[in-house]
C-alpha cells in the first residue's frame, strides 16, 4: 500500500474511532465519517467497502493500542495478588474520572450489536477481551495467586461490572467495591474440582 494510501486510511480510522466512541456505531453515518476525515465518501469507500468493514478495522487498530497500553500498565503492577487487584481498580477509579468518560468502547459496541452475533466487530471484541483476561491471568500467576486463570476470570467479571455500574450510576465507588470483592476472592482457598473434571 503506498504511503499516501496508508495516511488516508489512518485518517479515516482516526475520524471513525472518535465518532464511534462518542456517538456509538448506529448513530454515525458514512457521510459524517467522510466529513470528519476531510475526504469524499468515494475515497472512504475506496479504502473500506462498508461501514461494518470500517468498524472492524477501527476495532482491530484500537485492540492493538489497548493491549499495548494494558501491557505497559501491567508492567507497573507488582507485589502480591491483592496489591495487583488494588492497583487495577484504583486505575479504574482514575480512568472513570476523566472528562466525558464512556467506559469500554468494546463492551458498548458489543451491546449495541447484540442482535448481530456474527458481526465481525463482536468477534474482534471477544478476542480483545479474552486477550486482556489472559494477560491478567499471567500477571496473577507470576504474583503467586492460586488458580490464576479462574481468579482472572472472576476479577475481570468484577471489573466489567464495575465499569457498567459506574456508567449507570455515575458513582466511582463501584471500583472500590469491586476491589474489595476481588480481594475476598483471592483470599478464598482454591476450589478443588470434582473427580473426573
Amino acid at each position: 500500500m503506498p504511503r499516501s494510501s496508508e495516511t488516508t486510511r489512518k485518517q479515516i480510522l482516526d475520524a471513525a474511532y472518535k465518532l464511534f466512541r462518542r456517538q456509538g456505531y448506529s448513530r454515525v453515518s458514512i457521510d459524517e465519517i467522510a466529513k470528519a476525515a476531510k475526504l469524499t465518501k468515494k475515497t472512504l469507500y475506496y479504502h473500506f467497502e462498508s461501514k461494518d468493514a470500517l468498524l472492524a478495522a477501527v476495532l482491530e487498530a484500537q485492540s492493538e493500542l489497548a493491549l499495548e497500553a494494558f501491557r505497559s500498565f501491567a508492567g507497573e503492577l507488582k507485589g502480591s495478588p491483592a496489591a495487583i487487584v488494588d492497583a487495577l481498580f484504583k486505575d479504574l477509579q482514575v480512568w472513570s474520572d476523566t472528562p466525558r468518560w464512556a467506559g469500554s468502547g468494546f463492551t458498548r459496541l458489543v451491546i449495541e450489536l447484540a442482535d448481530l452475533p456474527g458481526h465481525p466487530a463482536r468477534k474482534i471484541a471477544r478476542r480483545h477481551k479474552a486477550g486482556l483476561e489472559n494477560h491478567f491471568a499471567e500477571l496473577l500467576a507470576k504474583s503467586g495467586a492460586r488458580a490464576p486463570k479462574e481468579a482472572a476470570r472472576e476479577i475481570w467479571l468484577l471489573s466489567e461490572g464495575a465499569i457498567s455500574l459506574i456508567l449507570v450510576h455515575g458513582d466511582r465507588g463501584y471500583a472500590a467495591a469491586a476491589a474489595k470483592a476481588a480481594r475476598k476472592l483471592l483470599a478464598t482457598p482454591a476450589r478443588i474440582p470434582p473427580r473426573g473434571k
